[in-house]
């Protein structure tokens, strides 16, 4: 059903395909950075020329999707999809934002370890996204989905016990409060990599 309303063109295809490109390597970049803490300045500077790039993108989409007479599927689905990889990496650069202008002198293993679900997650989402382009196999992109639902699982609950061992580390408040809101950054960013999912698995049970 999906393929016979496919436009001959592919660029919403292609610009999905950019965007998610972008967020894995802006989350990578991310976790490289918690887990080799230097060089905070420029680092996150290239988060945010990532990050900036793929407003771009997505600026280019959204402009397609008022213009393209035919679209593959519902256009309220694509704004969401589009929106929805566009805030994973809005988030993720908020949090190596923060780094800096909180002036963080040293990274945590717990901050690190959820940006390395991040990336799994984004890497999930990069190669769900990619299958939607042909839409051969339905069960796949549903497997997909349930995985990256499973990452944010494990994202949520390393969360919870890095809060405990955050407050039982005796660190100061104005510190805890800065490390808190970063690791809520990380964490909401896989947050997103739910919603991306969630309308994935939209698109497919509706035209699969």
């Amino acid at each position: 059903m999906l393929r016979k309303l496919m436009p001959k063109t592919d660029d919403f295809f292609n610009d999905f395909d950019a965007q998610c490109a972008m967020t894995v390597e802006g989350t990578r970049m991310l976790h490289a950075l918690l887990s080799d803490y230097r060089d905070v300045a420029n680092r996150v500077q290239a988060i945010e020329e990532i990050e900036l790039k793929g407003d771009e993108v997505t600026h280019t989409a959204v402009n397609r999707l008022h213009k393209e007479f035919i679209t593959p599927f519902d256009r309220t689905q694509i704004h969401s999809l589009l929106s929805r990889i566009d805030d994973v990496l809005d988030f993720a650069h908020a949090a190596a934002a923060r780094l800096l202008y909180y002036e963080i002198q040293t990274g945590l293993p717990d901050a690190a370890e959820l940006a390395r679900l991040l990336v799994m997650c984004a890497e999930k989402v990069q190669e769900v996204v990619a299958l939607l382009r042909l839409i051969k196999q339905p069960e796949q992109i549903l497997a997909g989905c349930k995985a990256i639902k499973q990452l944010e699982t494990q994202a949520d609950e390393v969360l919870r016990a890095a809060m405990g061992r955050l407050f039982k580390s005796g660190v100061d408040p104005v510190t805890l409060i800065k490390w808190k809101e970063i690791y809520d950054l990380i964490e909401t960013a896989t947050d997103k990599c739910l919603d991306v999912a969630d309308v994935i698995e939209g698109v497919v049970l509706e035209h699969s």
